[in-house]
């Protein structure tokens, strides 16, 4: 009994600390949208992680956690090109094509890439059912691209879909490592493995002046290097490990919706019906999913 009792303890602890990194990661692409007006896209990603970089380097060093082994560095690798290269990188490409609104939408696929991931790399084995939902709640994102004009888009959902694709390996990877190494330890070492290069990087691509650059770019490039970037993992790869990788990603069909407010409120980006309908449908699909996920 008190064993059953710390397990559902974890689970709730791991859905709790989910939520939370979802509400971070559901500003990130409405800052990135904002950023990306006077950042080129390569110096956003490479700032970004250095910026995140540089403060993980603080906080290991303050805390003064232990390196990590050798066999852990071709994962934290996987993690860096995944979540701290590869996600930013491709959505900010992407912003330049279509809406933060419309990209939003796409990540209603990011559990079902994530789930598909933790069977893989987790070794995790949910109930058939949960497939189900997670790949109704996929269609249903991806109906509703189908619908708004796919092709009037094309790189610009292109790009979103490769973002979802390695973001989902990176959150598998992190969750499974975060098991042994620890949740904010993970997403500190991918940030320090990927800095040398982020640092190089972010002086080649320096724009030649910062004269133009407003308030609003300068307050959303803080948001997606702090926030998205490394705090937001923190509850986030807790939660993964704690309550599964499959189960808790399905909290990432919540993500449109909180991002969606956003962009309506911040940017204002039109919302209309079709994506709010779309959103309401991918709830639901958590709902069903929570429960076969074991």
């Amino acid at each position: 009994m008190v064993m059953l009792n710390e397990l559902k303890s974890k689970t709730a602890s791991g859905w709790i600390n989910g939520c939370l990194g979802v509400l971070i990661f559901s500003g990130s692409l409405p800052a990135t949208k904002i950023a990306v007006m006077d950042f080129d896209p390569i110096f956003l990603t490479v700032a970004r992680a250095s910026i995140a970089g540089l403060f993980a380097l603080i906080v290991l060093f303050i805390f003064k956690e232990k390196h990590p082994i050798y066999s852990q560095i071709v994962p934290l690798i996987i993690v860096a090109l995944g979540v701290v290269v590869g996600f930013p990188l491709l959505t900010a490409l992407a912003l330049q094509h279509i809406t933060s609104a419309h990209s939003i939408v796409f990540l209603g696929l990011l559990p079902l890439s994530t789930a598909i991931f933790g069977v893989w790399r987790g070794g995790e084995h949910p109930h058939p059912a949960f497939w189900i939902f997670s790949i109704v709640g996929s269609l249903l994102v991806m109906g509703f691209a189908f619908i708004q004009g796919v092709s009037a888009s094309l790189a610009g959902d292109t790009l979103m879909l490769a973002a979802v694709l390695v973001c989902g390996l990176g959150y598998a990877e992190g969750a499974k490592l975060s098991r042994v190494l620890g949740g904010w330890q993970v997403i500190c070492w991918a940030l320090i493995i990927s800095l040398p290069a982020m640092l190089i990087m972010t002086f080649m691509f320096m724009p030649n002046s910062f004269a133009n650059v407003s308030t609003p770019v300068w307050i959303s490039l803080v948001y997606v290097s702090l926030f998205s970037m490394l705090i937001g993992f923190i509850f986030w790869y807790r939660g993964l490990a704690q309550g599964g990788i499959a189960a808790v990603g399905q909290l990432q069909l919540l993500q449109p919706f909180f991002g969606l407010a956003l962009s309506a409120t911040v940017l204002g980006e039109p919302v209309n019906l079709l994506m709010i309908a779309v959103t309401i449908g991918v709830i639901l699909c958590v709902v069903g999913s929570r429960l076969f996920a074991k």
